[in-house]
């Protein structure tokens, strides 16, 4: 039977929209400080993840809410199990929006909110799939688990749980990276590096911010000074804001020098793609004489950090043929004086390395600073499939017939919930040569592309389950 994929999502495109758009208007950003029982991550991953099921069972589908932190929905008969994992959770909006990140808007074909891109337009166009293959009563010989988790963003505590409760999919994907496929995901350990906060001489470093998740690059940073005159500050950092790629604002207020940066933000997993606000700010007070433990702080964030995502400075550059080079995100900075200070530097490495190894560098590199290192996470081990796995070729060959395009694997320093997965990949939704706006200020999905990925998760999931 010939079936017109593309055809038939077009049909179901103004219902997919005004789904999504629901979705998208809840701020499903993790908050504990408002956590509940029932809702251990805040109430509004929470609300998505209901918002998300109650649309499955108005479409006839068995649905499982898992104390809500985790749920599926299912759909098939069968022994084997085909995985589709998203996540409803998104990362906090920041600032330099065009619009209400959580109104969402379409405009020149775009469809802007938080979560557009990651995860919740991908999560819908392969909801849609499921349910365009529900509607036309396909005949089908396994069963399709699509799994729904709310703390992705952070330490997945959603998906630990879930399958502390339910057994793993045999094989499947995830709809949260970009065609044609990622059948390799780098390693991923997380560290703070802390510092002590004494301070003894005139110039004080009053307190340094930076940064809302390790696995983003931060695009605000703000300083307080104390003990340095005013006037001179403002030229020279006038001056180093018309050097750098990077805005700023200096102010003064009962004697405390407030500066602030802005830079741009970008996914961790590729640091070189974002402008880090908090290194740029610390090359700036770099050359101020600070002291104590703020000198040290400040030094070592200046001289070990800035621009140095392959940590050439921390003696640590690591690259391996197939999964590529050991790559370092400073992500959050926090430090006042007479209290001190940490950097949290997330790390994506590949086969090859340990995360212990890590840790010893760092270690060695930091002693003479009198720091601390810990682990401030959980620790994932490099993810790797075959091309030659017959549900790889079948995602390829989907990708391929319906696009025109070759097909191929890559490796990425991002992770998704297709690593939880021995025969797991990551599968769309993002096209090649459109714009990667995830993590960032008017992040947008191209609603021509939410229509062919839906098509394109439609004929994969028939061919893998059929």
């Amino acid at each position: 039977m010939q079936i017109d994929w593309k055809g038939e999502i077009v049909k179901r495109k103004n219902e997919l929209l005004s789904d999504l758009k629901e979705i998208l208007k809840i701020e499903s950003v993790r908050d504990e400080s408002v956590a509940a029982e029932d809702a251990p991550f805040g109430p509004g991953p929470k609300k998505a993840l209901v918002k998300f099921l109650k649309i499955a069972d108005r479409d006839g589908f068995e649905t499982l809410n898992l104390d809500g932190i985790a749920g599926h929905i299912e759909y098939g008969e069968g022994s084997e199990i085909l995985g589709i994992l998203a996540h409803v959770d998104v990362m906090p909006a920041g600032k330099g929006w065009d619009t209400n990140p959580f109104i969402p808007v379409v405009k020149d074909g775009r469809l802007y909110a938080r979560g557009a891109a990651d995860d919740k337009g991908p999560a819908m166009a392969a909801y849609y799939a499921l349910k365009l293959i529900k509607e036309l009563d396909l005949p089908v010989s396994k069963r399709v688990r699509f799994i729904l988790g709310t703390d992705e963003e952070s330490h997945w505590r959603c998906v630990n749980h879930y399958f502390e409760k339910m057994p793993l999919p045999d094989f499947g994907f995830s709809p949260d990276a970009f065609f044609p496929l990622i059948n390799g995901e780098k390693g991923n350990v997380t560290y703070s590096v802390n510092f002590s906060g004494e301070s003894t001489g005139k110039v004080a470093l009053l307190d340094f911010q930076s940064g809302m998740r390790g696995n983003m690059v931060p695009r605000e940073a703000i300083a307080r000074l104390s003990g340095v005159d005013f006037e001179v500050t403002e030229k020279l950092f006038k001056k180093f804001i018309s050097q750098n790629p990077v805005q700023g604002n200096i102010s003064q207020k009962n004697g405390m020098i407030t500066l602030e940066v802005i830079g741009k933000a970008a996914h961790a997993q590729e640091p070189r793609n974002g402008i880090n606000a908090g290194t740029y700010l610390a090359l700036f007070l770099n050359d101020f004489k600070l002291n104590g433990g703020a000198k040290a702080y400040i030094e070592f964030v200046a001289k070990m950090l800035h621009q140095d995502s392959r940590m050439d400075s921390l003696g640590m550059h690591f690259t391996d043929d197939v999964m590529g080079d050991l790559t370092m995100n400073a992500g959050i900075f926090n430090f006042r004086d007479s209290i001190g200070g940490s950097v949290v530097l997330n790390f994506r490495f590949p086969r090859g390395i340990k995360a212990a190894e890590i840790k010893s560098a760092l270690e060695k590199k930091t002693a003479a600073l009198s720091t601390t290192i810990k682990l401030a996470g959980k620790l994932q081990e490099p993810h790797y499939v075959p091309l030659d796995d017959p549900m790889v070729k079948t995602l390829l060959g989907v990708y391929e017939s319906q696009t025109g395009n070759k097909g191929y694997g890559v490796v990425v320093g991002g992770g998704t919930y297709a690593r939880l997965m021995k025969r797991g990949v990551a599968f769309g939704a993002m096209f090649p040569n459109v714009p990667d706006t995830m993590y960032q200020a008017n992040e947008f999905i191209p609603i021509e592309d939410l229509i062919k990925a839906a098509a394109i998760y439609a004929e994969a999931i028939y061919k893998l389950i059929k």
